[in-house]
């Protein structure tokens, strides 16, 4: 078996040696083959098989509906698959649920609370019923880290929403999870919250703990996430690390702005991915990072170059001049919208077993 090393114990602190640690080692998540067909007939989930590193962050993105909720509550012993097995942390989460269960800390998307409870005791019951001795300083550290410790003797009822939804995250780390699924923590709540919320999660990563989230503010995914999973129609359509992800299947923009306006292209433009804005006064091109890449490498045989030495080489040829230039890249958010719109599968980007090289 492959030695384990947890990012506290490798002495980082969470920066970007940390972001990549979890490449080495081995899943902590394994899930193989996973179906899910609820009574009715509906089809949740179709064949999924994914790994994910310990201490990784890992965002699970997709469209309502399209399965994130039914594989966290697979994982979590919630929902049970029509087929397929999951491990957590090498524990099978069927044939040795409890020490499955014990690894795992969940936020769901429900605020479901004991509304009549404190907060300081919902929040220990919740470490007591993981069979976690009683540990003071502990929760009181969480509660903390929460800005919930002046709420500690508050009833829940009294709480706001966004109070509530730091409850539930306080439950989920009560009894000291290794792996933390958060499942759209920071819908509907405040800038304050979400600001804490993601500080909070490069800490508890900084300490070795994996982090699986959903969110729809895909901002979010792309700030924070090693790897990004997509699922459309309970399929894993693609699973990849962020960078290569956005380099594979991102589109990049070159703008001119032209010295004098064109009414339309030259002829000798023709077979460039040009477009002309703004009445004529921007040259616009359009261009796949990989091509270009390709390109610029000698790749493809195409007989007109792609790139944008080519582009400004041909232009001076031809007397079209500029003022000045700017590029801009597709956006995660860009790219996930072309993939669950257009169908488009995981063997442009990556293995949607989420196997690593």
């Amino acid at each position: 078996m492959r030695p384990r090393y947890s990012v506290r114990h490798a002495g980082l602190d969470g920066g970007e040696g940390a972001r990549y640690l979890w490449r080495a080692m081995e899943p902590v998540v394994s899930i193989k083959g996973v179906n899910k067909t609820y009574a009715s007939g509906f089809v949740a989930l179709k064949k999924i098989d994914l790994e994910i590193g310990k201490g990784e962050i890992f965002a699970l993105l997709g469209p309502n509906g399209a399965g994130k909720t039914t594989l966290i509550n697979i994982i979590c012993g919630i929902v049970t698959a029509s087929s397929g097995t999951v491990t957590a942390d090498g524990h099978d989460i069927v044939r040795d649920y409890r020490s499955a269960r014990f690894r795992i800390g969940l936020v769901p998307q429900e605020l479901t609370t004991d509304a009549f409870e404190t907060v300081w005791a919902t929040v220990s019951f919740s470490r007591g019923l993981f069979r976690r001795p009683a540990n003071p300083a502990y929760v009181e550290k969480v509660l903390r880290e929460l800005s919930l410790w002046d709420k500690r003797q508050s009833k829940i009822m009294t709480l706001s929403g966004g109070m509530k939804r730091r409850v539930m995250i306080a439950k989920a780390l009560a009894h000291e999870p290794e792996i933390l699924f958060l499942d759209e923590p920071t819908a509907g709540v405040d800038v304050e919250l979400r600001r804490d919320m993601w500080a909070l999660v490069r800490r508890l990563r900084a300490g070795g703990v994996t982090i699986i989230l959903t969110t729809h503010y895909i901002d979010e995914a792309e700030e924070m996430a090693d790897r990004i999973g997509i699922i459309n129609k309970g399929e894993l359509v693609v699973v990849e690390e962020k960078t290569k992800l956005m380099q594979k299947l991102g589109k990049r923009q070159l703008t001119l702005n032209l010295q004098e306006p064109m009414a339309e292209l030259p002829a000798a433009l023709a077979g460039w991915p040009l477009a002309l804005k703004a009445q004529g006064n921007q040259l616009e091109y359009t261009f796949d990072t990989r091509e270009a890449g390709a390109a610029v490498a000698g790749a493809g045989g195409s007989d007109t170059p792609q790139d944008i030495p080519s582009l400004l080489r041909r232009l001076a040829e031809i007397g079209i001049g500029f003022k000045d230039l700017s590029t801009s890249q597709s956006s995660l958010e860009e790219i996930f919208v072309n993939l669950v719109s257009d169908g488009t599968h995981a063997g442009q980007a990556g293995t949607p077993d989420g196997s690593r090289s």
